[in-house]
């Protein structure tokens, strides 16, 4: 069944969520627009670390509503993330300033650093919309772009979150200091957990590709949200093929691609009422594009820009050979969610042992793509692959910090300790734990990391200077792995980082971002790897030629702005399921 604007329930709070790359900020754009032109005033959020949601407007959003140019009674607001944790951890500390040591602020400031501080910000923002009265009043709906994840609403659930045990502990919690000072939204956020509960309230669409990693992941995420009994849920699956089959081999491939992988829809998903979305000729951009998502005018993929020559740009196997020979041998794959990051850190291991020298391979994303990646490769016997098991390193942290310091506290504060370690952010520092433990691997051998998503890795690399003291904190002991890994990452003669994006405008537009980013942590890019290209593939399927051709102002533009340092990778069936087009 093909999503129509009839499709979305009559609830206020409307979620589109989802694996990075699968579309969910144009389809929630199009439903608030189509909403908006039926008279309803609405609003749309994202909270998204890594939003695109001005890209899709074509207009500056910032924290403030904003009305959007060209569609009345529509509304928009990015919650940055990390301007809000700036914001909050300065409201939390600022009262003690000049009242307690310098020893104890910087405590604070410690345990306000990580991860669940940048969670916890967004949401603090967030459940104002849901839960005061003022935006209820103004607005007949609420559309965001993103939900909050499990592991927002897990912390939140902790009891001693809204205990007095917060800005003082020193026994190495990692978790429960972002929660300092909320006791006074106790109720707020209990509102807010409800609203997303209550199926008259509220309705989750979750979006995937017709892809095994991206299917995967929506179930994933399914089955967690449903255990916080957020259970009004519906499928959007996003791009499918409309034809059957095709002539042109590459479309082919891809086609049959697709259909095995809705073969093999995990059962939580196949329980859910599903809609599904064809794959257009060209990103939805502007108001224009976006009014034309529901209006059922067709995707006019025949009046695509004229056909271009392919790019004379080396495949991936230039990076492998420039990394090879310089000898740098922790490569790091980065980039926004959904554009190849998983295959393209295999495809670079492959070859680096088809070369004949030693290759671990292994990811520290929670969806562990590498297997979905490697099926059917032949592995040579000098490539290893592994995984950053999150749940078997954190239970190895909780057991050592236990061991550590558990019987020099009395019975209360080991108790708020199991309590603490029990959290989600204790999962940051025991894979930070096992990252840098990996990371030292490329002095004997070459390691090839297949990195979190955008907004996850940058908080993964900028806890290596906090994590030194939350170590100390801990253990009285910093592991050599760990102190060296800052400098390491920040050596380009040791680390590379392979920026991964398609030739499309919101994942270039990322990319450049991510870059920066990086640059501010002093990491250094290395390569750009312009991945999953039609243009090089030269197809000649109507549907994926318009594609194409519009493929070919991305792929100059990251060109010029990295000559000599960027790669063009064709299409490739072979590892199909795992990365697509986004749209």
């Amino acid at each position: 069944m093909q999503f129509q604007i009839k499709h979305l329930p009559d609830t206020k709070h409307l979620f589109f969520t989802g694996k990075g790359g699968v579309g969910k900020t144009s389809i929630a754009a199009a439903s608030a627009v189509a909403l908006a032109d039926q008279g309803q005033r609405v609003l749309i959020v994202s909270t998204d670390p890594a939003s695109n949601l001005q890209d899709v407007f074509s207009t500056e959003l910032s924290s403030e509503i904003t009305a959007v140019p060209g569609v009345n009674s529509l509304s928009a607001l990015n919650i940055d993330p990390e301007e809000a944790a700036r914001t909050y951890r300065e409201k939390v500390i600022s009262p003690y300033r000049g009242k307690l040591p310098e020893a104890a602020i910087q405590s604070m400031e410690e345990q306000l650093s990580g991860a669940c501080t940048v969670e916890i910000a967004a949401f603090d923002e967030f459940s104002a919309l849901l839960g005061e009265e003022t935006f209820q009043q103004t607005f007949d709906y609420i559309v965001f772009d993103t939900a909050p994840t499990g592991h927002t609403l897990r912390l939140l659930q902790l009891p001693a979150a809204w205990s007095g045990f917060l800005e003082t502990s020193t026994h190495g919690a990692s978790c429960l200091g972002p929660m300092a000072g909320l006791k006074d939204k106790e109720a707020l956020y209990h509102k807010t957990r409800n609203v997303l509960a209550d199926p008259s309230q509220t309705a989750l669409f979750l979006v995937s590709r017709p892809e095994t990693a991206s299917l995967y992941e929506a179930g994933r995420a399914s089955e967690e949200l449903r255990e916080l009994n957020v259970s009004n849920q519906y499928l959007v699956i996003n791009g499918l093929h409309p034809l059957d089959f095709s002539e042109d081999p590459t479309a082919s491939a891809y086609i049959k691609s697709q259909q095995q992988s809705l073969k093999k829809l995990p059962q939580v998903l196949d329980e859910l009422i599903t809609y599904e979305l064809p794959l257009l000729s060209t990103s939805l951009e502007g108001v224009d594009g976006l009014r034309s998502f529901f209006h059922g005018e067709g995707d006019s993929f025949r009046d695509g820009p004229p056909y271009r020559n392919t790019p004379e740009l080396p495949d991936v196997s230039k990076a492998v050979e420039d990394w090879v020979q310089s000898n740098t041998r922790l490569i790091m794959t980065m980039g926004k969610g959904g554009v190849g990051k998983t295959t393209t850190a295999a495809a670079i291991a492959l070859d680096i042992a088809k070369r004949g020298y030693p290759v671990h391979l292994t990811t520290t994303d929670p969806a562990d793509h590498l297997g979905l990646a490697l099926t059917g490769e032949e592995r040579p016997k000098n490539l290893t692959v592994s995984r950053i098991d999150a749940k078997a390193e954190t239970e190895r942290y909780k057991q050592d910090v236990l061991c550590r310091t558990g019987n020099e506290l009395d019975e209360e504060s080991l108790a708020y300790l199991k309590e603490d370690l029990d959290s989600p952010c204790t999962e940051e520092i025991a894979v930070f734990y096992a990252f840098a433990t990996t990371a030292a691997r490329a002095k004997q051998e070459f390691v090839v990391l297949d990195t979190a998503p955008t907004g996850h890795t940058l908080l993964l690399l900028d806890a290596a200077e906090s994590y030194h003291q939350e170590v100390l904190r801990a253990s009285g002991d910093l592991p050599p792995e760990v102190k060296e890994l800052l400098p390491r990452l920040r050596n380009p003669a040791e680390t590379a980082v392979g920026i991964v994006t398609l030739p499309e405008a919101v994942p270039v537009l990322e990319a450049g971002r991510l870059e920066e980013e990086l640059h501010r942590a002093g990491i250094l890019s290395s390569w750009w790897i312009i991945n999953h290209s039609f243009l090089a593939a030269s197809v000649t399927d109507p549907l994926l030629h318009a594609r194409a051709s519009r493929e070919a102002r991305w792929i100059e533009k990251v060109t010029a702005a990295h000559p000599g340092r960027t790669c063009l990778q064709p299409y490739s069936p072979s590892f199909a399921g795992t990365a697509a087009p986004i749209q």
